[in-house]
């Protein structure tokens, strides 16, 4: 089985990373082969991230990667933020596993990666190699505290590695499940984007709702091209982040009243949040190319979590690197707020006035307000998004009171 790549998709806005859009998806007599085979092999049950990963390599989203990192790109890539062959990637996209798995197998085998038993695809190892936690922690989470959730999940992982190709045959559950329809791959937001004549988009990554320093970005960013893709993450996040689902609802309403529908496309990102900070700004940047974005925003501390990152770190990074080697253009933002003496949404950057006159609430103060059913100021969200988050909170704090009881 050769590599497979998408053709018939129009490539005259931006080329993929590598040059070539990444397609393991298996389809027709090869698929039921492949699966019929993989029912006989040694089975491996996926993690939420991994799940994640398996998704967007089949779909082309992490093109150049045709699988489950190797040596030599793991290396290079926690150390020097590239791949064994020089092209720019800054996170690692590894399968780990334990000892006891790790002994039971050996190159050349091929094994199933199951979601709760359920074949997915198949993999054939080429290498099973030992790495050091501590120092990707160190290199790609700029900490080795547990604290930081991307470094508990890698101190919770196993301690093994496992690299080489896959080839899918059945997508994650969460792909059939949540989302589907707006669940695009690159191949189709590449036509949808040819089919709105945009030849200029930018993309926007968040894990938040739109609130209005979002909207002010958004929209500004808009001015300089065709088209705005508002790509919301729905993967794995910390257990106090807002459910997609909500997230997700108060998009469509803000989006519904308040942005033109021609020049807007809304689709769910489904990687999981590794919470790097600047790496996974590069990372964000890197795989919109793949969806066909020309332009990014980064705006202060993307991807951040709790104090470990500079405000403006995951903008310097791509200092690190030619723009012809990032191949999208970076728009920076500087953070943004209502300012009450200016009557507006500023930035630091516009705004004369004192932080009193500033209007601005912490992620923490947010979900407190939240749960407590209070809506949010004007000046801060639209109150049609303030209803939908009260409703869904309301809703998610229901459902887990029934499941405890």
């Amino acid at each position: 089985m050769d590599s497979m790549s998408n053709s018939n998709i129009p490539m005259d806005t931006i080329p993929p990373h590598g040059g070539l859009l990444i397609n393991r998806m298996l389809r027709g007599e090869m698929r039921q082969a492949v699966r019929e085979r993989a029912e006989k092999l040694f089975k491996i049950d996926l993690s939420p991230m991994n799940l994640s990963d398996l998704e967007l390599i089949a779909n082309g989203a992490m093109s150049p990667l045709t699988g489950f990192m190797r040596q030599a790109d793991y290396n290079r890539v926690v150390e020097e933020m590239r791949l064994s062959n020089g092209l720019v990637w800054t996170i690692p996209v590894t399968l780990p596993v334990d000892k006891d798995t790790a002994v039971s197998l050996e190159p050349g085998q091929e094994v199933a990666l199951c979601e709760n038993g359920r074949v997915l695809a198949v993999m054939e190892i080429d290498e099973i190699y030992t790495y050091d936690k501590k120092r990707e922690a160190e290199l790609v989470y700029k900490t080795t505290e547990d604290k930081h959730p991307g470094v508990a999940r890698l101190y919770a992982q196993g301690d093994y590695l496992l690299g080489g190709d896959i080839w899918v045959v059945d997508l994650p559950m969460a792909a059939q499940t949540e989302f589907p329809e707006l669940r695009h791959t690159p191949a189709q937001t590449r036509r949808m984007f040819a089919r709105r004549g945009w030849r200029r988009v930018v993309g926007f990554q968040t894990r938040n709702p739109i609130h209005r320093a979002h909207e002010y970005i958004q929209k500004t960013a808009l001015e300089i091209v065709d088209g705005l893709f508002i790509h919301p993450l729905v993967g794995e996040t910390k257990k106090d982040d807002i459910p997609a689902d909500v997230r997700i609802a108060s998009y469509q309403a803000i989006l519904r009243d308040y942005y033109p529908a021609e020049s807007v496309l809304l689709g769910v990102f489904p990687a999981a949040m590794r919470y790097a900070g600047p790496r996974e700004a590069v990372f964000h940047a890197l795989l919109r190319k793949n969806y066909g974005c020309t332009h990014f925003i980064v705006g202060r501390d993307h991807a951040g979590v709790g104090g470990y990152y500079g405000t403006y770190d995951a903008q310097r990074i791509f200092d690190n690197f030619t723009k012809e080697e990032i191949g999208i253009e970076i728009l920076p933002f500087d953070y943004t707020f209502y300012c009450k003496k200016c009557g507006m949404v500023v930035s630091a950057k516009t705004c004369p006035h004192g932080k009193e006159h500033w209007i601005y609430l912490s992620g923490t103060q947010v979900r407190e307000m939240l749960e407590r059913g209070e809506m949010l100021p004007p000046e801060f969200t639209r109150p049609e998004v303030s209803k939908v988050l009260i409703e869904g909170m309301r809703a998610k704090k229901q459902q887990n009171k029934d499941q405890e009881e």
